[in-house]
């Protein structure tokens, strides 16, 4: 629809008639999300309430089938992690820019660049990793309020350098794969991990059936300490937890988005927000 017929319409929001509101409505609900900033110039330039709560609820409605059908897509070819995590922020701010977290991720990934060499182990690798994200940088776990949305949504976690087990693997893990290091999340139950595989190992070659060989296992959340399976299988059995084989195996980007979206959930019934709780598992249906 051209420019003049959508400020056309926005201009008729006020109608008192529902029916005009309705239609009007409904024709600019098939637009994109590239007409809000019309909509916000529209809400910024009246002090009718009434006109104001409709323009508000126009705008969040363009927003979320936005994220939807970003998520959508993002779906049918889940390889940039990253990209992933945005969109989960991106719900809740939804004028975040990708290039913002792409920028940010990329200063912390030059900063361990720095200090890495071809002549290091895996181990002394991680230490490199860990010495930069969590005493240079000051990343760890936000202890004061653990259930709050704002640690599963990645550009507050950047900000803060607090986050949950989750997204802070999110973070380490784009940055490993992103100096080459087969770094890869492991969907573990009441914590999230992050599992090093051997070197020249992918999640391509388990995807074809090929066994994965994993050196160890990183916990993001205690300042990357390694593991070993053993201590994996002591958790699940301390946690009274059924053995499972994908608590040691890397998981996908779509499992880890699909997590970060799950403790939206459970943040937004926390703090009782009910019309979020139930957008977000719309977003949910999606990886059904």
């Amino acid at each position: 629809m051209e420019r003049n017929k959508v400020l056309a319409l926005i201009t008729l929001l006020d109608d008192p008639s529902d029916e005009i509101f309705s239609t009007v409505e409904g024709e600019l609900l098939k637009e994109e999300v590239d007409i809000v900033p019309d909509l916000e110039k529209a809400w910024e330039s009246t002090y009718d309430s009434t006109y104001q709560r409709r323009l508000e609820n126009l705008i969040h409605t363009l927003q979320f089938k936005d994220v939807k059908g970003r998520l959508r897509q993002w779906l049918a070819a889940p390889e940039d992690l990253l990209y992933g995590a945005w969109l989960v922020a991106r719900y809740q701010y939804p004028g975040l820019r990708y290039e913002e977290l792409d920028l940010k991720i990329n200063q912390l990934r030059k900063d361990v660049w720095l200090e890495l060499n071809d002549h290091l182990t895996a181990l002394e690798k991680v230490r490199v990793i860990n010495h930069i994200l969590f005493d240079v940088h000051g990343f760890g776990r936000n202890t004061t309020n653990f259930m709050a949305a704002q640690n599963s949504l990645i550009c507050d976690v950047l900000d803060t350098r607090k986050g949950n087990p989750i997204s802070l693997s999110v973070i380490y893990s784009v940055v490993a794969q992103r100096l080459g290091l087969p770094v890869y999340g492991v969907n573990l139950p009441k914590n999230f991990i992050l599992a090093y595989l051997d070197e020249g190992g992918d999640l391509v070659s388990g995807n074809k059936g090929e066994e994965i060989s994993i050196l160890f296992y990183l916990n993001p959340i205690n300042k990357g300490a390694v593991l070993g399976r053993k201590e994996i299988e002591f958790f699940v059995k301390q946690q009274k937890l059924e053995p499972n084989p994908s608590y040691y195996l890397p998981c996908s980007n779509k499992d880890i988005v699909q997590r970060m979206l799950n403790n939206l959930v459970f943040a937004f019934e926390s703090s009782n927000q009910p019309e979020k709780v139930e957008e977000i598992r719309e977003l949910l249906s999606l990886f059904a």
